[in-house]
């Protein structure tokens, strides 16, 4: 019954994964098609798509800035699409942000806890945005050596930033035993060096990235050696007690191929059993390859960042199980995008010369520009989707996943008249021409009933005094429904002030006819105030005719009650009140 179950919401509830297919793959790419025609056509009545990628500075365009721009635009590619995981609208917030708050500064928790509640409010239109972004910012970066390259770059690094101190709680630099083997200081830090280099000149870029990067990368490399001594980050452990270990132990559980999970389990062991030892081969490697990229930024040499890329990819596989198996993925984590921007830091590759051209000039600008028009296509659609979806009421996702579709009715409502909270006999039905929210409440409940009054209470609010509603609850439990129980649970739960509410009760031989009228099963367990009972709303329109029949499972309230009442709202406005 409603109310009477689980809380949790399944992230992959079938309702919403539909909801969220149709507007990524359907309502989304309607509008995506449709802007890039318009900007493609924009772009060939004034003669832009046919030099698109053919200037002088991005002719000449340093090799090691073209790497970067197609490397990052391939991790923004895999990023975006793991955005389209069926579990992402209902399980970003919770799984993935919400876990950061621990390690996120307590001056800036009521930013990531206000991110969390606005993607909850808004599931589906957010991750429909944000997965159609990042693909967007990728395939900017791709197809562009130009201006609108310089453009993705900083769209890149301006959303990584965001991702970064929002998404990572500030990348969990401040997090509790963080270490640069579990993803610090995170992917988005990485995006966003890589999205800043990208945004500056070609000519800045080519006298500045490789020495600056290295160094960038080698301090990176020395503050996590420095995390991996400390002693609460529970590498110096021996067997299970093992940071590694224990990470390791948690990732195999997730649904993977066979043979990563036996490679992470068995680091898992033999990190374990050398205890210690197993962190001082970690510190070597991260301390001299450090050194060596300091080093190299005065006589160039390759070996830091061969050892950097290998032991990257080493940990990339061990310690973060390639990042996207199990849960809500939505990176392949920091080490991958670390090695990718050591890698074209490095001296060999800023001097040789740019890459040549191959295809013919017209096909490389044409289909360029092609791609770009659908990238720009996405982000403008996503970024003002997202700022639409931020000013609109709240979606009635949260409530349809915790409660499943509402059921349509067209049958009478059957009568009853007991007291009200004033000692008044009221009978329902007797006000004609009005609307009615009929609910069931236990007067004594501390649980799901004061989060369903809220909700009520929010509904009535949100049509104004005037509007012709009028709220019911009948009294649900057969041990407390006396008048000074009712008029407590009003007071308590700041209800008096609410317009045309009625609190109604009586013995119980009468109300537990109302109570098998409307197929509400309500009893009490021995020894337990709080009675239990199906949770409920009806719907009825002015003639008296239940039109909707709502089940209503609260939750934990927060969002989810934002969530119905835009529901609920929105049920009313189908039958005439609005």
């Amino acid at each position: 019954m409603p109310g009477m179950g689980p809380k949790g919401i399944s992230i992959t509830n079938a309702l919403t994964v539909a909801a969220f297919h149709h507007s990524a793959y359907q309502v989304a790419l309607y509008w995506i098609v449709a802007l890039a025609v318009v900007l493609l056509a924009v772009a060939t009545l004034t003669g832009r798509a046919g030099t698109f990628n053919l200037s002088s500075a991005g002719l000449a365009e340093p090799r090691a800035r073209t790497v970067l721009r197609v490397g990052f635009g391939l991790l923004w590619l895999v990023d975006g699409l793991l955005q389209f995981q069926p579990g992402m609208p209902l399980g970003l917030a919770n799984d993935v942000v919400r876990p950061a708050l621990a390690g996120t500064p307590a001056f800036f928790r009521p930013v990531v806890a206000h991110a969390i509640t606005l993607w909850n409010l808004h599931p589906i239109a957010l991750a429909t945005g944000v997965a159609w972004l990042q693909v967007g910012i990728a395939l900017a970066l791709i197809s562009s050596n130009g201006r609108l390259g310089r453009v993705a770059g900083a769209a890149s690094a301006g959303w990584a930033l965001g991702v970064f101190a929002v998404g990572n709680g500030l990348g969990g630099v401040f997090a509790p035993g963080a270490s640069i083997l579990f993803g610090w200081p995170s992917a988005a830090f990485f995006y966003i060096v890589a999205g800043v280099w990208l945004a500056l000149s070609p000519d800045l870029f080519a006298r500045r990235f490789s020495v600056v990067t290295t160094r960038l990368v080698a301090v990176v490399l020395v503050v996590g050696a420095l995390l991996q001594v400390l002693p609460r980050a529970g590498f110096w452990r021996g067997g299970n007690a093992n940071a590694l270990t224990t990470m390791s132990r948690s990732m195999t559980a997730m649904a993977q191929p066979h043979a990563l999970a036996w490679v992470v389990r068995h680091v898992g062991v033999i990190a374990g059993t050398m205890g210690g030892g197993f962190n001082v081969v970690v510190l070597l490697w991260l301390l001299t390859t450090a050194g060596g990229l300091w080093w190299a930024t005065r006589r160039p040499v390759t070996w830091p960042y061969v050892t950097l890329a290998v032991g990257a990819v080493f940990f990339w596989v061990s310690a973060e199980d390639l990042a996207v198996f199990g849960g809500v993925g939505t990176d392949v984590n920091s080490m991958i995008p670390m090695a990718l921007l050591a890698w074209c830091a490095r001296p060999a590759l800023s001097a040789r010369e740019p890459f040549a051209r191959r295809w013919p000039r017209e096909l490389r600008s044409n289909s360029g520009s092609v791609v770009a028009a659908f990238a720009a296509a996405m982000v403008l659609f996503s970024a003002v989707s997202m700022a639409v979806a931020t000013f609109s009421p709240a979606e009635p996702t949260l409530f349809l996943a915790a409660n499943g579709s509402v059921g349509s009715e067209h049958v009478r409502e059957t009568p009853f008249t007991l007291t009200d909270q004033r000692g008044v006999p009221y009978t329902l039905g007797e006000h004609r021409g009005r609307y009615t929210i009929l609910a069931f409440l236990d007067p004594v409940c501390w649980a799901d009933c004061p989060i369903i009054a809220n909700q009520l209470q929010r509904v009535r609010a949100a049509l104004g005094p005037s509007a012709p509603l009028d709220v019911v609850a009948v009294a649900a439990n057969p041990e407390h429904q006396s008048l000074s129980d009712v008029r407590h649970f009003i007071a308590i739960h700041h209800l008096a002030t609410m317009p045309d509410f009625y609190f109604v009760t009586g013995p119980v031989a009468k109300t537990r006819p109302v109570w098998n009228a409307y197929g509400i099963g309500v009893s009490n367990e021995k020894g337990v105030a709080m009675s239990v009972h199906a949770d409920y709303l009806y719907l009825i329109d002015p003639h008296g005719d239940v039109r909707w029949i709502v089940p209503d499972d609260p939750g934990q309230g927060g969002a989810q009650t934002t969530s119905t009442v835009s529901e609920l709202l929105g049920l009313l406005a189908q039958i005439g009140l609005r």
